[in-house]
């Protein structure tokens, strides 16, 4: 395994982040393909052996039994000063925002829940899940603030947003002496290329760290055109977000197998290995041992320059899926706002 930093943050990660989205009690959550406790705590122990130290959660997967699977996982197999952990909150619901709930009382409500979760004093990265448009920036970070100076996380990061909302939101805690997002989890992979646009520079100029999901673009990028798992079967957020441009992707896939065959590697291991140029920890998500096995292997393999222009000039513009194209009409809701002069910053 090898490390780096995580952005401007003092926190070294592995250059494979385990996401654990498949963890968790499947009754109590969207996913009929995640994997119980016992498979959990196999793959996590497996991924400690590997040298993997940097783990992602979220309260969202599976009403917070990801969070506890993983939380019990580390606790059994790892030192918690020797591990990373992020986890990711949710906007308010229209309950919340009924009830008179603002958006600091619901990040304390959130990080308190989570910790319980984790049975964790702190987390190492707190991560904004997706942006909230019913609440004003200001108090959103304000409030990761104090949850960074209570000491309940190390840092903060940010997922699911647009360039302009990060560079927007941490020039607002640049203003006022908040924390700073130090990492962006988007949407990124060889067939899912949109976060170069503007994305890539900003962190590239900024230092902030990309820990891309979505890596291995729901197991498309690991199998031949034409084979198939459950994963792909029964994943039908993956299958909204892909299966409408199979045909321009099949192109890019087609290359990656010929190059997984040249030189007797796994597909997973040519994905990754591109993704691994472009940025700090990919989230590859793991419900099988040789899921986090195949990706370790990634992190030691090398694409020459050829072979990275052969992967990338068959990529053809795609539009935004799932969560940031609702960004996209949500954000022109919000800039009819702007316009009409109700400020919410």
């Amino acid at each position: 395994m090898k490390y780096t930093k995580l952005g401007n943050s003092d926190l070294n990660v592995s250059r494979i982040c385990m996401g654990c989205m498949g963890f968790g009690d499947a009754s109590n959550g969207q996913h009929s393909w995640t994997v119980d406790e016992e498979h959990s705590r196999e793959i996590v122990k497996r991924g400690l052996e590997l040298g993997v130290n940097f783990f992602d959660t979220a309260i969202g997967y599976q009403s917070g039994t990801s969070e506890q699977y993983v939380g019990k996982a580390l606790w059994d197999f790892a030192k918690r000063d020797e591990v990373v952990v992020a986890t990711k909150f949710l906007p308010r619901t229209q309950e919340d925002i009924a009830a008179g709930i603002t958006g600091q009382q619901h990040i304390e409500r959130m990080i308190n829940k989570s910790l319980a979760n984790l049975g964790m004093d702190y987390v190492d990265l707190y991560i904004y899940h997706m942006w909230d448009y019913g609440t004003p920036l200001y108090d959103i970070m304000e409030g990761l603030d104090k949850v960074v100076q209570a000491g309940k996380a190390r840092y903060i990061g940010i997922s699911n947003c647009f360039a302009w909302q990060l560079a927007k939101a941490n020039a607002l805690a640049e203003k006022e002496g908040f924390a700073k997002f130090v990492s962006v989890q988007g949407h990124y992979n060889l067939i899912f290329r949109e976060e170069e646009r503007e994305m890539a520079k900003l962190c590239a100029e900024d230092n902030i760290a990309m820990t891309p999901y979505s890596a291995l673009a729901g197991g498309r990028l690991a199998k031949k055109p034409g084979e198939t798992s459950k994963r792909l079967e029964e994943d039908s957020y993956a299958k909204f977000k892909y299966d409408a441009t199979a045909k321009q992707d099949r192109v890019v896939i087609e290359r990656v197998a010929e190059l997984a065959e040249k030189h007797g590697v796994s597909m997973t291991e040519i994905s990754l290995a591109w993704l691994l140029a472009k940025v700090t920890s990919p989230v590859v998500g793991a419900t099988k041992l040789h899921h986090i096995e195949g990706a370790v292997k990634a992190v030691d393999f090398i694409l020459s320059e050829e072979e990275m222009e052969y992967l990338e000039e068959g990529y053809v513009p795609h539009s935004l899926v799932g969560v940031m194209a609702q960004n996209t009409v949500s954000a022109a809701k919000e800039k009819h706002v702007w316009s009409t002069g109700n400020q919410k910053f």
